[in-house]
């Protein structure tokens, strides 16, 4: 079959047009694309290797790390390649060579440096099977070494019995206490991970740390609050600040913090470079406590300059949930992280929490297990409960009949509409999603028109549309027009807006508009990932209102540099928000967007209700397909 007939468009930039060999062979059926064909084949130039299996191996590393990989498993690869979707033609088994015979071609080849102490100059690195680009490697093992070492210091000089009265002050709960465990695990050691899903309480348990510190210290507690995303590092800043005021108006002290920032800004964004900073390992960050909000979002490149930018006596403490989507780069550093193999000797960190906490809070084997990758997860969920809790565990465990169990199982706060036709619900299917959407839409429009914007903003978390795919008949494109004619239809006096013309045209806007930000705007103070929404107000004309650091600001429209229509959003965009109701519109099962991960984070964004729109095979597929990121960091050495 030609290229021609498989294709929709020959010319596009993705196809390579004049791949030949292996390459050939695995471009044509879209396994490779023509980025990953052009580095491989100019690696290969440089270094004078012409074996079509070399060259293989490095396409496929540089397309591993296009989709979130550190490296490939040269025996395993051929088990995960996933072919892009402008594709009818399978994967090409026939061609994919031996195992033995490939790392042995890989070996041998001046491209590549075996071991981890080699050729410091060549591209490529193959180490116990797995091959890297040499430069992701690196960062890998500095990753490595940072957390171990600081794993092996010896503690904090920390005052016991001091402790112990603070811990006993700030923590309360009933047994089993895992918010006391996790602060007393960050006052103990100088390199601590705080997982747990929404609403578990990772916030609330940071701000008592922090109290914590200024309690056991007897000088002054420097503290940077940090995060990947503007709009995480502001969400951050909120809940800090709520948490440490409520504890200052009860006596207790509290340090002062700086406000929150993104990474970037926290280590120094240079002028002309992405991943290089102010901040490194010759000149140290100046703080005595660093914290990190939503570290499954980090990459493996970003948090390699994190590390090596934090002075060893810091205390590193990182925040997020396992199970959520990685970063859009490479790396899922947190996910490795936590379910790295733990140490077969006891810790002596775990040793020393034993004579802290009370017996009825003594770590058990699985939680002393994550101590020993000093890590402690928060279980309990204080913001959802009952069936949603249900279904978000069942998707995390990966079991499918379980999850399903839930969706039919008839509570009041899940929805399965589970639809027959792969291509897409029908109309028929979609009167709970339409009258959610109207509802909202007509509360929305109604507190903008009347310039209350507060309630405009309140009205607009009511729910959310969350979607896999950008574009195509499950994407938020499709979906955004489709709901915003719903609106049209349905809401006395709005007016939709027109669509540009052309990708340089901005959108014109009208009264009960939401809006997503899509850029950050430090000028102004918006983030990427903001939501807001269009107001009437009055004789200052029409303004965007956002909440920004508890209040609610506005600003002119001429103000706004990059938004964009939001009555749906990727479940990507959705990370870190919450909603009263959410909407999950899952693609068919062979989209390898729709993954377990996906599913996880998109449920576990409802807090009343979420409803999922999907065929049985796509809710099956979703729960088995957890996202496969090969890396080694998951081994310890």
């Amino acid at each position: 079959m030609s290229r021609a007939a498989v294709l929709p468009d020959p010319f596009d930039a993705r196809v390579p047009q004049r791949a030949t060999g292996l390459l050939g062979v695995f471009a044509e059926r879209a396994l490779l694309t023509s980025a990953d064909v052009h580095v491989a084949a100019t690696l290969g130039r440089l270094a004078g290797e012409s074996d079509g299996r070399v060259l293989l191996a490095a396409a496929l590393t540089v397309k591993a790390v296009r989709s979130g990989s550190v490296c490939i498993d040269l025996a395993a690869v051929r088990h995960s390649a996933v072919a892009d979707p402008w594709t009818e033609l399978p994967p090409a088994e026939a061609a994919w060579p031996d195992p033995s015979d490939w790392v042995a071609r890989c070996e041998a080849s001046p491209m590549v440096a075996v071991g981890s102490q080699s050729h410091a100059d060549r591209p490529l690195r193959l180490v116990d099977g797995l091959l890297y680009l040499d430069r992701y490697f690196r960062q890998q093992e500095l990753v490595r070494a940072a957390v171990n070492d600081r794993a092996a210091q010896p503690p904090p000089p920390v005052d016991s019995s001091r402790l112990g009265a603070a811990l006993e002050e700030l923590f309360d709960g009933a047994a089993p206490d895992h918010q006391r465990l996790a602060a007393a695990a960050c006052a103990t050691g100088r390199f601590t991970v705080i997982a747990g899903g929404p609403g578990t309480g990772k916030t609330t348990t940071v701000a008592r740390l922090l109290a914590l510190l200024a309690m056991i210290s007897d000088a002054p507690v420097r503290v940077a609050l940090a995060a990947p995303t503007g709009k995480a590092a502001a969400r951050m800043q909120e809940a800090v600040a709520e948490q440490t005021a409520a504890l200052a108006d009860h006596g207790v002290p509290v340090p002062e913090v700086a406000p929150a920032r993104t990474l970037h800004r926290l280590l120094g964004s240079k002028p002309g470079s992405r991943s290089r900073f102010r901040h490194d390992a010759s000149n140290r960050l100046p703080y005595d406590v660093v914290v990190v909000d939503e570290t499954s979002m980090v990459s493996l490149t970003l948090m390699a300059r994190l590390l090596a930018a934090v002075r060893p006596e810091t205390r590193l403490i990182l925040l997020g949930d396992p199970d959520q989507l990685a970063s859009v780069e490479a790396g899922a550093v947190l996910g490795d992280l936590v379910h790295r193999p733990a140490p077969t000797v006891e810790p002596a960190r775990v040793a020393t929490l034993r004579l802290l906490l009370p017996a009825d809070l003594e770590p058990d084997p699985e939680v002393s297990a994550e101590l020993g990758n000093d890590t402690v997860r928060l279980r309990t969920v204080h913001r959802f409960g009952g069936a949603i809790s249900e279904l978000a565990e069942a998707v995390r465990t990966g079991d499918p009949e379980a999850a399903l169990g839930v969706l039919r199982d008839g509570s009041p706060s899940i929805e399965f509409v589970e639809t027959a036709d792969p291509a897409g619900p029908s109309a028929d299917e979609l009167g709970g999603l339409y009258a959610d959407v109207v509802a909202v839409g007509t509360a929305v429009f109604q507190a903008a028109a009347s310039g209350a914007a507060e309630a405009a903003l309140e009205a607009l978390g009511g729910h959310r549309l969350l979607c896999a795919h950008r574009s195509g008949p499950f994407g938020v494109t499709t979906w955004d027009r489709r709901v915003q004619a719903w609106l049209a239809e349905s809401v006395e006096g709005l007016s939709p807006p027109r669509r540009p013309v052309t990708p340089d045209e901005p959108l014109q806007l009208s009264v009960g508009q939401p809006l997503l930000v899509t850029a950050n705007d430090y000028e102004v103070g918006l983030f990427n990932g903001d939501t807001g929404v269009v107001v009437d107000a009055g004789p200052l004309g029409l303004r965007a209102a956002f909440r920004r650091g508890g209040e609610v600001i506005t600003l002119p429209l001429h103000r706004l540099s990059a938004v964009q229509s939001v009555h749906a959003m990727t479940v990507h965009r959705g990370q870190g928000s919450q909603f009263d109701r959410v909407t999950v519109l899952l693609p068919p099962a062979d989209s390898p967007l729709a993954t377990r991960e996906l599913l996880y984070t998109a449920v576990t964004r409802a807090q009343t209700c979420v409803r999922v729109v999907a065929t049985e095979e796509a809710v099956r597929a979703a729960v088995g397909r957890p996202v496969l990121r090969a890396s080694g960091l998951r081994r310890r050495r």
